[in-house]
């Protein structure tokens, strides 16, 4: 078995080794794998955080021991909570990382970071507030940061950067926890769920206060919601189709 770690900022995992292949998910600065299978351009790799898996071009990630793949895992994480910071090597060069990037192995990339960030559990009511770091980002398949995120991706990592781990996807994310009922037992930092016509769960947002939603829906938004869904405020309709409401911490 072979280990990776992200070595760059943000670093696309794709469906296919191939570039113009679909981007399931982003490696962000720091963050390291297993590679499950190494061919001469590609690699199709586990990452450590949530087990998802994809391709990554090999020309952006370097190459680890197992040894210190176990020490990493064994580390407490350490996140970058600016919008953006810089990481410098040896030479002074500087490498560009987003919010939430995994600053555990910087030691490994022999790189210096002097930037802010979090190692701690926050309180659940903290969720909201760092959810509002990533308003107004645009929605990206596959991405995890402030410059393009999708719905899945925004909660994985508001939640990440209070010192929690959910899964990836809307889908694996609605397994967690437990049911609310109602509504008026959710309380701001819940997780609503909601589904399409056959029944599959194709979005996730964080609840807030007063019945409102923080969602990656085009943007990262706010939005109204109600028994029977997400009321989108601009167009005066119901966008989503509220399935459940899961109480995960």
């Amino acid at each position: 078995m072979q280990y990776g770690i992200c070595n760059l900022g943000i670093v696309p995992v794709r469906l296919e080794p191939s570039d113009p292949s679909e981007m399931v998910t982003q490696a962000l600065y720091g963050d390291y794998f297993k590679v499950l299978e190494q061919r001469k351009k590609w690699s199709r790799i586990r990452l450590a955080f949530d087990k998802y898996e994809g391709w990554i071009d090999n020309k952006q990630y370097k190459e680890i021991s197992e040894s210190e793949y176990k020490s990493l895992l064994d580390s407490k994480a350490r996140l970058s909570t600016d919008l953006v910071e810089f990481v410098s090597d040896e030479k002074n060069n500087l490498y560009p990382i987003p919010l939430g990037s995994e600053l555990t192995g910087i030691e490994l990339l022999a790189h210096n970071y002097e930037g802010n960030y979090s190692n701690d559990k926050k309180e659940k009511s903290n969720i909201v507030q760092t959810a509002f770091l990533y308003l107004n980002a645009p929605y990206l398949w596959g991405g995890k940061t402030p410059f393009g995120i999708d719905c899945s991706g925004f909660t994985q990592m508001v939640y990440k950067l209070n010192g929690y781990k959910i899964l990836r996807d809307a889908s694996e994310q609605a397994t967690l926890g437990h049911a609310l009922s109602f509504i008026e037992e959710s309380e701001p930092g819940d997780l609503a769920f909601f589904d399409n016509s056959e029944g599959n769960i194709i979005h996730v947002g964080i609840i807030m206060e007063d019945n409102y939603i923080i969602h990656a829906h085009g943007k990262v938004r706010i939005d109204r919601l109600d028994h029977s869904g997400i009321y989108n405020v601009d167009k005066n309709i119901h966008t989503h189709k509220l399935r459940v409401i899961k109480k995960i911490i």
